[in-house]
């Protein structure tokens, strides 16, 4: 079909990408996120017209933050913008006179995955996104599957432990609380607090206090083996790992791909998430065992993602 725009909203920047067919990111524009959502989407139309200098495009692809519809036009709900039965379609298509699809940011960074990173060559892929919270997106049969109402796969608020911690959603152990940047921050300053002497590389890093332990300290220290960094790691992956046995039982992917910021430290993640997925399948001595690999395409998959699905008129189900 042509040329489209892929649109990622984040908290920061509003990132536009002109992308072609096959996933290759051709042109990008970013701006400034507003604080309210009229700005916001005045944001998306400047950085759309900006990435579509010189370029014929045919369609725009927006991923977004929150719950869409089915039909890909509202966002229902968004935890971070004061987005509620927000018409996004219908508001930036006037703006930029071009054909508009809205999706959930995890969903197009799956889709963009399954299409044109780790997920090619896969039928059947569950990809989660591991940064500041959870998120992820189902691919079967080669079809972004969103259910019945469109939002399905918001894996961080499956409840993984009754009456568990607090989460932003309002319910309590949800599983991003227990398998996320912000668990991984947690697990570390608990356990620097109670031992520090088995901290000193991490403390050493910050600014020698266990609240001053940042995310980026963990992984520094946990290459130069501090055993508390390690140790808080190896906490994230049990809780990601059991949580993919549990994904495993519902939908048995080939492969789980995995996401977000935290899959930059690349097997120092991995290897432990693989280790707990093993041992929390249900018979998975005796079963085939999906693979648990790496995303491909970085902070990019989103808006590729995104792009690819504005293409189609309706590849979902």
């Amino acid at each position: 079909m042509g040329l489209t725009i892929g649109v990622d909203i984040g908290g920061t920047k509003i990132a536009a990408g002109v992308v072609d067919e096959e996933g290759n990111i051709l042109s990008t524009h970013k701006v400034p996120t507003p604080g309210t959502p009229d700005g916001i989407v005045d944001a998306i139309a400047s950085a759309v017209e900006g990435a579509r200098a010189g370029h014929k495009i045919v369609g725009v692809g927006i991923g977004a933050a929150g719950y869409v519809n089915r039909q890909r036009s509202t966002v229902y709900f968004a935890p971070n913008i004061d987005w509620r039965q927000e018409p996004l379609k219908e508001k930036v298509e006037s703006r930029v006179g071009l054909p508009v699809v809205v999706e959930n940011d995890a969903n197009a960074a799956a889709w963009g995955e399954y299409r044109f990173g780790a997920g090619k060559g896969h039928r059947n892929v569950i990809c989660i996104t591991l940064g500041t919270g959870l998120g992820g997106g189902i691919i079967i049969g080669n079809k972004l599957r969103r259910g019945h109402f469109g939002v399905a796969a918001e894996f961080g608020h499956i409840r993984m432990v009754p009456d568990g911690l607090l989460c932003g959603c309002g319910s309590q152990g949800c599983w991003e609380q227990y398998a996320s940047g912000r668990a991984l921050v947690r697990y570390a300053k608990q356990r620097a607090n109670a031992t520090p002497e088995r901290a000193e590389i991490l403390l050493a890093l910050g600014d020698g206090t266990p609240d001053g332990i940042e995310g980026k300290h963990i992984s520094i220290a946990a290459r130069q083996g501090d055993p508390v960094a390690t140790d808080s790691y190896r906490e994230l992956a049990r809780w990601v790992g059991a949580g993919l046995a549990d994904l495993a039982s519902l939908f048995d992917p080939s492969a789980f791909i995995v996401g977000g910021g935290l899959s930059d430290e690349g097997e120092l993640v991995l290897d432990p998430i693989r280790k707990s997925y093993k041992r929390w399948l249900v018979g998975g001595n005796w079963r085939p065992v999906a693979d648990v690999i790496a995303a491909q395409l970085g902070n990019g998959a989103g808006l590729v993602g995104a792009a690819d699905l504005a293409r189609e008129p309706d590849p979902i189900m």
